[in-house]
């Protein structure tokens, strides 16, 4: 049975903001300030389920699988934009982690009336992407109840994927069906119902920790820098230069060098000029080390430089 939104906590009112159309824009927008800064401690509380999302999802990445975010309205759009920015970020494929959004892609810009009531779209989503065994799904629903979500979370726990559910309200629906629950719990919005404002920020603090996460136990991150950063644009170009310098100490002369042949990938040319090796090698030592630098040149048996 579905639970009535008057029951909620993301749908009550919030008794600090009930004169908040008698305030001046100042005083609005401290009192907006005020309520985002639940948001951190909210999300603080469930990091040892996010920190069991992150330890069985990295496994299946390594393994092959991918991670799906899902969601309808403001929760997909999130969902979206954090799949999206992995591959700039960590040169990920854009099949590894991707974003799905009830209504389809038309949605991103624009409300799809109605598709986040649809069950049958929500298993077409998982069927269509051929979700399995090897893969992983987060489910995203400030309300933790939309069909769309929970529909598509069944499905694919049915497929013996990796079920992850993501929302703003303890004892969901969406928290019986899953694996794991993340559910920070933000209280009451600004603004009755608006979930786009503290449900938002927390879901997107939380994909964010997910993703980044994964990322760096995957060896995608060497210190605290994108080795694994594309350079596909001027900005990203010399954001690769610089890392190359910072991690190497060589010139900037001797970090393009270094890029250019390899190919532009960070990790490779810092592995060249650390483990003093050429292209070809520094390309079998990270294989064989499964893309950690760290790892890498402790083969090659040089020690790191910080």
């Amino acid at each position: 049975m579905e639970t009535p939104l008057n029951f909620l906590t993301t749908e009550t009112v919030n008794d600090k903001t009930k004169q908040i159309d008698r305030c001046s824009t100042k005083e609005i927008l401290k009192i907006i300030n005020s309520e985002d800064k639940l948001v951190p401690e909210a999300v603080d509380k469930e990091l040892p389920n996010i920190a069991e999302a992150v330890d069985k999802i990295v496994p299946r990445l390594k393994a092959g699988g991918r991670l799906f975010y899902i969601g309808a309205g403001t929760s997909g759009r999130i969902g979206v934009l954090d799949a999206s920015e992995c591959p700039p970020t960590f040169g990920t494929d854009p099949e590894m982690i991707q974003g799905i959004i009830a209504g389809g892609d038309v949605a991103i810009r624009s409300a799809v009336e109605g598709a986040e009531d649809s069950e049958e779209g929500g298993r077409l989503a998982v069927q269509n992407e051929k979700i399995g065994s090897k893969d992983a799904i987060v489910g995203i629903t400030a309300s933790g109840r939309t069909p769309y979500v929970l529909a598509a979370i069944r499905e694919a726990h049915a497929m013996g994927a990796l079920t992850v559910g993501l929302s703003n309200n303890k004892g969901s629906e969406l928290g019986k069906v899953c694996d794991i629950e993340i559910c920070p719990v933000v209280g009451p919005e600004v603004i009755t119902g608006s979930t786009r404002m503290k449900a938002g920020t927390s879901a997107k603090l939380v994909l964010n920790m997910i993703t980044t996460t994964s990322m760096i136990k995957l060896g995608k991150v060497y210190g605290n820098l994108m080795v694994d950063v594309q350079a596909n644009n001027k900005k990203l170009c010399e954001r690769t230069v610089r890392i190359v310098r910072l991690v190497t100490s060589v010139s900037d002369e001797e970090a393009r060098e270094a890029l250019q042949k390899a190919s532009l990938r960070p990790k490779v040319a810092i592995v060249m000029i650390l483990g003093n090796m050429d292209c070809k090698s520094a390309e079998r030592i990270l294989d064989e080390n499964d893309g950690f630098i760290s790892r890498a040149l402790e083969t090659a048996g040089k020690s790191k430089i910080s």
